[in-house]
């Protein structure tokens, strides 16, 4: 007998009903310090997967949690609703570094809710964007009992790291599904969603310069022993011209031109130049001559340097030549570029202009592929529809500058079609201080979500609801998966009695 379409209203319902609630285990969600770049945080990252498991099985989802080399991933899977499409929910629960605590109005880890905005580190980036689904999700198994389509939930805790573990395991051991959604990106405003149709990728490498080998006296051998920060200084300054424009060789041969047509419609539908330099906190713009703050951001590609480190950084004066010198940067690339191709001529740049008597070393720390996603796809067309339904608008087709590593995976290697259906503002203070999320916002994002899987479920079926081989072989043991009882024997709570 065929399943009956299931109508969100009453979901919708439960979802409004339940908000308070929501915001409540948000927060706990939120109080994990799950900073994948910091190698201590391992016990947190751990305590917030369990965490995130069990809450999933409350739900009412089959959820593990999986082992690996870093962060552990979390797995949950519906598969209850045969013939139906199979949808593949991709988010991450680690979070950038915090950064000081003085520039925080609240601790980064004890979230706090001021006004209608929920504050803490991965208020928008991106737990509140995960817990949207999560809470979708709840509130049609609440309704109904049971979803109106087959999903697999993939939460990784290294994204922000660019994914090195999942990429490995999908690899191994690739997901099947119709259709993948990812909601790690943002919207033009609180009552104007966006569906982002482009990711810039990223090519992030942290460059080593050594000169002698200990610190010296500056008045002993100033002027006449290379100093690896002046040196530094100068292969970053080499690296632009005084147009705005990556001096690389070759850097923009694959770059994809873009018409005159094509350009406008892009300044139509992305945000406003002011309000993208309002958010940043600053009036002037920065950036390759000819384009426009917003185009600068969305369809050219960038250098940034992320980090210089080097010599004397205390209070006073210190006369040293510093025997090493180190920065971190980051290219943003748009289609056609390849990441590897920029790898090599970095290290063919460095390796023509370092001075003689200097030792150097240059180690990849992240390689994301640029997408560029139809917006004719069903996938899209759905999301813009449950768009519609949840913020009352239809939704802007936008570019993004950032970059999202396990999309080019999905897209590029294992053929699934990505929708990019996020739900963060511009002004939640993403990767900076007092990050937060909107109450609204957060509340029209399940709304859209539950309206998301109800549309999609429409869509034809190809592929059967499994999780590769990785279901198969890496069946739940006490050893490689915590349930319910292994959770609650290590002294987590169930999601009810919180």
């Amino acid at each position: 007998m065929p399943i009956r379409a299931l109508q969100p209203s009453r979901a919708l319902e439960l979802a409004t009903f339940h908000m308070e609630e929501t915001v409540r285990d948000l927060a706990r969600l939120l109080a994990f310090r799950t900073d994948s770049s910091d190698p201590t945080t391992g016990a947190q990252m751990e305590a917030c997967a369990r965490w995130l498991a069990l809450y999933l099985i409350q739900v009412g989802l089959d959820a593990r949690v999986l082992p690996t080399h870093g962060a552990p991933v979390v797995i949950g899977n519906w598969w209850h609703a045969p013939g139906k499409p199979t949808l593949l929910i991709y988010a991450h629960y680690d979070v950038q570094p915090p950064g000081p605590r003085s520039v925080w109005t609240s601790p980064p880890f004890m979230p706090q809710l001021r006004g209608a905005k929920l504050y803490a580190r991965g208020a928008s980036d991106d737990k509140g964007q995960l817990f949207a689904h999560v809470k979708a999700m709840e509130a049609h198994l609440r309704a109904y009992g049971r979803l109106p389509l087959n999903v697999t939930c993939i939460f990784e805790g290294e994204e922000e790291i660019g994914s090195p573990a999942l990429s490995r395991l999908m690899r191994r051991r690739p997901p099947r599904a119709d259709v993948a959604v990812v909601s790690d990106t943002t919207i033009l405003g609180p009552e104007q969603p966006a569906i982002t149709v482009g990711l810039r990728g990223q090519l992030a490498a942290e460059l080593k310069v050594r000169g002698a080998s200990s610190d010296l006296h500056s008045g002993l051998f100033g002027g006449s022993v290379g100093n690896p920060i002046q040196v530094i200084g100068r292969l970053l300054a080499g690296l632009e011209n005084g147009a705005g424009r990556v001096a690389l060789p070759g850097f923009y041969d694959r770059v994809r031109p873009l018409s005159i047509r094509e350009r406008i419609e892009l300044r139509s539908s992305g945000p406003r130049d002011h309000d993208l330099l309002g958010v940043a906190g600053t009036a002037n713009s920065w950036g390759e001559a000819g384009y426009s703050p917003y185009e600068r951001v969305a369809i050219r590609p960038a250098l940034t340097v992320n980090g210089i480190y080097g010599g004397h950084l205390g209070a006073g004066p210190k006369s040293v030549i510093p025997s090493m010198a180190g920065a971190k940067l980051s290219f943003r690339l748009v289609p056609d570029q390849n990441p590897v191709e920029v790898n090599e001529l970095l290290r063919a740049y460095v390796a023509n202009h370092i001075p003689p008597g200097m030792s150097w070393s240059l180690k990849t720390q992240k390689v994301e592929w640029p997408i560029l996603t139809s917006s004719r796809r069903p996938g899209v067309r759905a999301a813009a529809e449950a768009y519609r339904r949840g913020f009352g608008r239809k939704p802007a087709l936008v570019r993004s500058g950032g970059s999202v590593a396990l999309v080019s995976l999905l897209e590029r290697n294992l053929g699934i079609p990505t929708v990019l259906m996020g739900f963060g503002l511009l002004t939640d203070r993403q990767h900076g201080p007092n990050e937060h999320i909107r109450l609204d916002v957060l509340r029209r994002a399940i709304y859209t979500c539950i309206n998301f899987y109800s549309l999609v479920a429409g869509v034809s079926s190809r592929r059967s609801p499994t999780f590769g081989t990785l279901h198969e072989t890496d069946a739940p043991s006490e050893q490689t998966t915590f349930g319910v009882k292994a959770l609650s024997d290590a002294g987590y709570k169930t999601v009810a009695s919180l």
